[in-house]
């Protein structure tokens, strides 16, 4: 049985999820409205899916409010 685990996403593919540039993401993460990210060593980003998914899950309660 496969190991389940959480796939860490590149950012341009999380770029291509939202609709969004480079440099809107990076100042939505930087509000600290952004999903969570995970910083590599040589500097590049990941999302965790889980983590994406999560916060999509926000952004569709806030805004039913």
């Amino acid at each position: 049985m496969p190991v389940n685990r959480d796939e860490k996403l590149k950012l341009a593919a999380v770029l291509e999820e939202l609709d969004m540039s480079r440099s809107a993401f990076y100042r939505m993460v930087a509000r600290g409205k952004g999903p969570r990210t995970l910083k590599l060593p040589n500097g590049q980003l990941r999302v965790r899916r889980s983590d994406l998914d999560a916060w999509w899950r926000a952004q569709e309660q806030s805004t039913a409010v």
